[in-house]
Formats: structure tokens, C-alpha cells, sequence
């Protein structure tokens, strides 16, 4: 009698359909023409008309022009390390064998975008706030959310043995993804300085609209650059991890066969 596969045998299987190497590598080239081309000219499209095409706001001046590289960081930043905790789930549940490799790259890019979020953030609040910083809700979480970036990094290179960094890294990443609704609902739960989130799913979008199309341009173009980067990261790291495979078998190889050949020798001698 053939028993019914569980929720978690058919989820591990949906997600070890593209676990082989190979065939992740022909998905992502052909993907990645479809991800790079459309981020640029979305990008560019959005940032020109952010820039030098749409109103200025009748409270910030020409300073609310940050938003349009801002928000969509800000976003990256919350999105990209969802995706690094969803990585450290299949690694740590289903040790699937790409999970790992894919968190590895998502870090260093995640930690960038956030970085420029934080850097945009203190340029934006600058002439609004009168500082470069302040201890707020929502800049302290962000912070948090960079460091817990820069300590997977870190972690999962700390071990010599990859597969401890890789377990190691992945409990932090399911750890450190309590931050994400602290930073979503912190404008919600404390009295901060950022204004409450002008885009939401449940009401109608508070800014003109004049201003909320080249930001939603912006959001998809850098997504779409995000996730290229990410693909081309990932087919990088794949065709690193088979060349080393590939290096290691053969040096196994020429291995034996010395030493089969110092035994005939050997044998040789004694002969």
C-alpha cells in the first residue's frame, strides 16, 4: 500500500525541482537577459523622471527627490533579507543544496542596499529633521536589520568546515527575521519621526500621483536589478562550487594513482 506523501515531503519536492546544478544553470541564463535588460531601462526611466520630471513636494522642496532611490532600498532591504530567512528555512528543513549557496550571495547584496538606504536616509533627514541621525524606531531597526547582514556574512565564512558556517548562518537567519515586522510596524507601535507608510495594501496611496509613478518604476526596476545581480551571483558561485568539485575528484584521482604506483614499486623492491 503506497502511503500519501506529507505536506512537507511534497514541499521539499517542489523545491528540490531545481536543486540540480545543471539545470538551474540553463534556468538562469535563460532569465538572466529577461532581469538585466528590463532593470536598466526601468531604472533609468524611473530615476529621470524622479529626478528631473516630476513635482517637487509643497512641504520638502526638491528634497523629496531621495525617495526615489530611498523607498526602493528600504524595500530591497526588507525583501532581501526575507528571502535570505526563506534560504536558511530550506537549508536548515530540507537541506536543499542550493539554499546555502544562494544565502551566501544574497548577503553582501543585501548588506549594500541597505547601506544605501541608511545613507539616503541620513541625507533625506538631514534638511527635514535638522540632523544626519537620530535614534528612531525605524533607523534603529534598519541599522539592526545591516548588522544582522554583516554578521551572516561573517558567520558563514567563520568555519573551516562550510557545512557548520552554512547551519550556523541559517539559525541566525531565521533569528534575525523577527526584525522585518519591527520595521514595517514601527512607524504603528512608537511615536517616531518618519511619517506613517504612504503606500499600503488596505488604502488608497496618500502621495500624488504624479510622484507615485516614477516610484513605483524605480521599486520594479531596482527589484528587477536586485534579482539579476542575485542570478548572476548564484550561476557564478554553481560553476565555482563544480569547478571545484571537478578539481578535487581529479586530484583524488592522480592521487591513487601514485600510490597504486609507489606500491608496485614497492612491491618491486621486495620482489
Amino acid at each position: 500500500m503506497n502511503a500519501t506523501p506529507s505536506l512537507a515531503a511534497r514541499t521539499g519536492n517542489f523545491f528540490h525541482r531545481y536543486a540540480n546544478p545543471g539545470r538551474f544553470l540553463r534556468l538562469g541564463a535563460r532569465l538572466q537577459p529577461w532581469l538585466t535588460w528590463p532593470a536598466i531601462l526601468l531604472s533609468v526611466a524611473g530615476i529621470v523622471w524622479g529626478l528631473f520630471l516630476s513635482p517637487a513636494d509643497w512641504q520638502q522642496g526638491d528634497s523629496v527627490r531621495i525617495m526615489y532611490v530611498h523607498v526602493p532600498a528600504a524595500w530591497l532591504a526588507s525583501s532581501g533579507y526575507m528571502g535570505l530567512a526563506i534560504c536558511s528555512l530550506l537549508s536548515l528543513v530540507w537541506r536543499h543544496p542550493l539554499a546555502d549557496l544562494a544565502a551566501v550571495e544574497i548577503g553582501p547584496v543585501g548588506a549594500s542596499v541597505t547601506a544605501i538606504c541608511l545613507a539616503t536616509g541620513s541625507l533625506w533627514g538631514k534638511p527635514m529633521w535638522g540632523t544626519w541621525w537620530v535614534w528612531d524606531a525605524r533607523l534603529t531597526s534598519v541599522l539592526v536589520l545591516f548588522f544582522l547582514y554583516l554578521g551572516h556574512i561573517a558567520l558563514i565564512r567563520a568555519f573551516d568546515e562550510p557545512q557548520r558556517g552554512y547551519r550556523a548562518a541559517a539559525i541566525l537567519g531565521l533569528a534575525g527575521a523577527v526584525d522585518l515586522p519591527i520595521i514595517k510596524f514601527s512607524v504603528q507601535w512608537w511615536n517616531t519621526l518618519h511619517q506613517p507608510d504612504s503606500i499600503t495594501l488596505t488604502a488608497a496611496p496618500t502621495m500624488s500621483t504624479a510622484m507615485l509613478w516614477p516610484l513605483l518604476v524605480c521599486t520594479i526596476g531596482f527589484t528587477l536589478g536586485f534579482a539579476a545581480i542575485l542570478v548572476a551571483r548564484l550561476r557564478a558561485a554553481v560553476m565555482e562550487s563544480r569547478v571545484r568539485t571537478a578539481l578535487a575528484m581529479r586530484r583524488g584521482r592522480t592521487d591513487s594513482h601514485d600510490a597504486q604506483d609507489s606500491g608496485q614499486d614497492l612491491s618491486g623492491a621486495v620482489a
